[in-house]
């Protein structure tokens, strides 16, 4: 049996740890974290729309305000470089004519097929059920955010994905609008102060079944 051939890329997925406690000394570039959000934001995501919206809370003030949002969390917000509040954006469309736009303009997508798709995505996200873009846009927040995480530690930083918080008050409490903003998950990212546990997986065959 074959693994994986990418030795780098299997020292990523195997290496990757839940850290809850930072070397509060390490920071993050603003052109670095930059590029760990391009990189992670090649993620797939329906129809192209890239739902994902990132809050990085890394200054003190930010951090305090924080702090009560995510009782059960403090080291992580007090000791990693920054704090990523990954949200997901029930208007996504909004952005349809720029990205598809942008598509045409590098030479990926002809004119015609741009305003064919844009006309039957415009019938369909006028008809959408609320409840079914909810879970469309938490499916694509999802897979962003493992994605950063595997980017960070790519990058050589480690990371934790944190659900328990106050999601009820976070986009408000940055200045967000609540019901556009839905809060999916924070993610701690830093350099690791304290290793890591280890944890082990359900075999295969117990999750897996073959048809």
């Amino acid at each position: 049996m074959s693994e994986i051939s990418n030795p780098d890329f299997k020292a990523v997925i195997t290496s990757r740890r839940s850290i809850r406690k930072y070397d509060p000394s390490v920071k993050i570039s603003k052109e670095e974290m930059t590029q760990i959000l391009e990189e992670a934001t090649l993620a797939p995501s329906s129809v192209n729309m890239q739902p994902w919206r990132f809050l990085v809370i890394e200054s003190p003030e930010a951090k305090a305000k924080l702090a009560p949002l995510a009782k059960f969390n403090q080291s992580q917000v007090e000791t990693s470089a920054a704090v990523i509040a990954v949200f997901g954006d029930l208007d996504s469309f909004a952005y349809a004519e720029t990205i598809y736009g942008m598509a045409v303009e590098v030479g990926k997508m002809p004119q015609e097929v741009k305003e064919a798709q844009l006309g039957r995505l415009a019938g369909y996200y006028a008809n959408l059920p609320a409840e079914v873009n909810k879970d469309t846009v938490l499916i694509d927040a999802g897979l962003v955010s493992m994605q950063l995480m595997l980017v960070a530690r790519a990058h050589g930083y480690d990371t934790n994905p944190i659900g328990g918080y106050e999601k009820d008050r976070i986009a408000e409490a940055f200045g967000m609008d609540k019901d556009r903003y839905l809060p999916v998950m924070l993610v701690s990212i830093g350099k690791a102060a304290e290793e890591g546990y280890s944890s082990v997986r359900l075999p295969i065959e117990t999750i897996a079944e073959w048809k």
